[in-house]
């Protein structure tokens, strides 16, 4: 199991082993947290760069990781325009 004071490490792993498996860099972590089954967070990518860059595309996906801190999942909650400025409330996104 991996110890609180590993939580970066956790971190700074789980972005690389998205950014290998989807091609995508988390740009942020905006969640984090321990769950029974190891830890869930979630990230935000730039998934279509545009000019200007608030009309990128963005996109918000939760990620699983095991409790040594191995991805075992992910998935995508929603996509927005990089100017919105709050995705998930009604009508943003």
């Amino acid at each position: 199991m991996v110890e609180q004071d590993n939580t970066a490490e956790v971190l700074r792993e789980a972005r690389a082993q998205f950014a290998e498996l989807t091609g995508l860099t988390a740009e942020s972590v905006t969640s984090f947290e321990q769950t029974e089954d190891g830890w869930s967070l979630e990230v935000e990518v730039v998934e279509l760069a545009r000019v200007p860059d608030t009309m990128s595309l963005m996109a918000s996906y939760r990620v699983a990781l095991d409790p040594r801190g191995q991805l075992t999942g992910y998935r995508r909650l929603h996509r927005y325009e990089r100017g919105r400025a709050d995705a998930r409330r009604p009508g943003g996104g």
